[in-house]
């Protein structure tokens, strides 16, 4: 068997396993997918009618809806891809790691294993809580056929790049306590970006940290691509830090799968 059949064929079978443990544990993915429906429903039917002023024009709950969106369905990543973080610190921790070690397979299969998984989990979660924005009123009408396949492709990248994030810190994490702790960024970011008010209604102070991070120009271009809104430079900005976090995570993940195992 050739190195990249055996490589097919070895991610294969750990992307199976990972989902099995997803299917047969789904309380953490459930618990990871709340967070982001919750603060939906919060933003729009408790602070929506407060919010909307800050996003001017007279806006409404309706127009805050469809603002709101694009920074939930990021933020539905950011907390989906906690659960690969620790689902590898708890393999590392447990053992198993050691034991793939020892057999005949290939040895990026594990960490590929748990990449596709996660992706393919943020995929289906970005899909049910788009589900509930639609079921509480957001529309995309003016969105092309185009536009909507660069909206999924950059939800995808997106995925990817915070997979490999979450990965590495949970190659990192002593157990899966910590590696949950460490991953809470992915989820706090989101908070402090572009997803529920502009940058400019925000302090001069705090404007930098809001618009220098990934996710304010990755919910930007979403919000160009699905509301026609303006995208300019944050479409670049998107795909550079999608490409950036993806090869340092990468890295990271993979200098620590080589060390010696816990």
């Amino acid at each position: 068997m050739s190195s990249l059949s055996l490589a097919v064929r070895d991610s294969s079978t750990m992307l199976r396993r990972n989902l099995l443990h997803a299917r047969r544990y789904p309380s953490l993915t459930l618990n990871l997918l709340l967070t982001p429906v919750m603060l939906l429903l919060l933003f729009v039917y408790i602070f929506g009618d407060t919010m909307s002023a800050g996003i001017g024009g007279g806006a409404d709950r309706s127009e805050y809806i469809a603002y709101v969106v694009p920074g939930i369905l990021l933020m539905t990543i950011g907390s989906t891809v906690i659960g690969a973080a620790v689902s590898v610190s708890t393999d590392m921790s447990e053992g198993i790691i050691a034991r793939f070690r020892t057999m005949a397979i290939h040895r990026g299969s594990v960490l590929i294993g748990h990449v596709v998984g996660s992706v393919l989990q943020s995929i289906a979660s970005v899909v049910l809580v788009g589900a509930v924005a639609v079921a509480i009123g957001f529309r995309s009408t003016d969105a092309t056929a185009l536009e909507w396949l660069a909206a999924f492709g950059l939800l995808a990248l997106f995925a990817l790049a915070l997979t490999w994030i979450a990965v590495g810190m949970g190659m990192a994490s002593p157990n899966a306590e910590a590696a949950s702790n460490s991953a809470m960024p992915l989820i706090l970011l989101p908070l402090i970006s572009s997803a529920f008010t502009p940058i400019d209604a925000m302090p001069d102070w705090f404007q930098p940290i809001a618009e220098y991070q990934p996710f304010t120009p990755a919910i930007e271009t979403l919000r160009g691509l699905l509301l026609g809104s303006e995208i300019g430079h944050n479409g670049w900005l998107a795909v550079a830090w999608c490409i950036g976090l993806a090869v340092l995570g990468y890295r990271w993940s993979t200098a620590s799968f080589k060390r010696d195992p816990k």
